[in-house]
């Protein structure tokens, strides 16, 4: 199924809500979008499924205007935050409800075929009442599946659930999505989602659409400060620095010189980013050395976070491996100067790390 948007807007009373907004989906893929709470991600994705009429602009679908045309006259499936089932019907009937409105055949078979994918064929016949809440939220992505929709919109669909499971349903949502036939509509805050379930990712902010790609190429090259912002978790840090003949100087003295070489004046006003997997406790060849003080450390599954007050301001290094630091040691950062962002004065990239093969 081809989804079109043209110029969508809209507004609420004297709010806008969306400004004009083109997207083309790609077909039987996963588009992930991605921003923060209120960046208009919940309004688009109602617009998508003809719960809402945009104020402006036109909705098609495989080229037919599809605008205005209630969410009953599409063939839309969708999975909310909240645990939505049929409360007074089995794990099986709410699975089976799609496949008995298509009158199918051999529909105790598919039920089965479905709980399984998602481990809850054990709970068949149980109530929704009966489950946890991560399993609730299985068996409404059991019965979005059955319903074989071409679009399948999901809105933050695991952002109620406690962090061991959302770890388990990300990795079984982007294998189920991988071996569907829809086109996947999915919306998230957390730019981690984004990267696992790997497809498309619009970035939204403040009800604009800023950037929209490959997933892997927003990521490693977004086109501006706000995108940057939005695909780092944890947060990119940021640092001012100015132009000089040489190369960079950063806040704080430190001196770069970028690879390959920036082709803007002297003493241009420019801002670099370094994402926190970039910065390291331990030297390579050709790095940059940034001498600071322990604030705060802190372990999260493989991972140590160290947030350190340096001659940049303050930053987040995140360091592979688990690690222990005293709260106000002294410690010694490292990055390569290939692994910089640079965006201009206006906001807009200028320099991306370089990929493998780069000088």
């Amino acid at each position: 199924m081809e989804l079109v948007l043209e110029c969508i807007s809209k507004k609420v009373g004297a709010q806008t809500w969306l400004h004009g907004m083109d997207m083309a989906l790609h077909s039987n893929a996963v588009t992930v979008l991605l921003g923060a709470t209120q960046a208009g991600k919940t309004s688009l994705m109602r617009i998508m499924a003809g719960l809402d009429v945009p104020t402006g602009g036109k909705v098609r679908v495989d080229g037919r205007d599809v605008t205005g045309m209630p969410v009953r006259e599409r063939n839309v499936a969708m999975v909310y935050q909240q645990f939505i089932n049929y409360p007074s019907l089995t794990v099986a009937d709410n699975i089976a409800s799609p496949l008995k409105l298509r009158g199918e055949k051999n529909i105790a078979a598919r039920v089965r075929e479905l709980a399984e994918r998602l481990h809850i064929d054990m709970f068949l016949d149980r109530l929704p009442a009966e489950l946890s809440g991560g399993q609730q939220q299985r068996v409404a992505l059991a019965r979005a599946l059955a319903k074989g929709a071409p679009l399948m919109l999901l809105d933050e669909p695991l952002v109620n659930l406690d962090y061991k499971l959302r770890e388990e349903l990300r990795e079984e949502l982007s294998q189920l999505f991988a071996a569907g036939q829809s086109t996947v509509v999915y919306a998230t805050t957390e730019p981690g989602e984004a990267l696992l379930l790997g497809g498309y990712t619009a970035v939204l902010d403040e009800g604009r659409l800023l950037q929209y790609g490959p997933t892997a190429e927003v990521f490693h090259e977004p086109c501006s400060l706000r995108v940057a912002r939005a695909f780092s978790d944890p947060p990119i840090n940021l640092v001012p620095a100015v132009a000089t003949p040489q190369g960079l100087r950063l806040q704080g003295g430190v001196e770069l010189v970028p690879c390959p070489p920036l082709a803007v004046p002297a003493a241009s006003e420019l801002t670099v980013g370094v994402r926190a997997s970039a910065l390291r406790v331990h030297e390579r060849p050709g790095d940059v050395a940034v001498r600071g003080e322990v604030e705060l450390a802190e372990i999260s599954g493989s991972d140590t976070f160290v947030h350190a007050a340096t001659p940049l301001g303050e930053v987040v290094a995140q360091v592979t491996g688990v690690h222990y630091f005293e709260l106000g040691a002294t410690v010694t950062l490292y990055f390569s100067p290939a692994q910089v962002y640079v965006f201009g004065g206006d906001g807009g990239l200028l320099l991306a790390p370089q990929r493998p093969g780069g000088c």
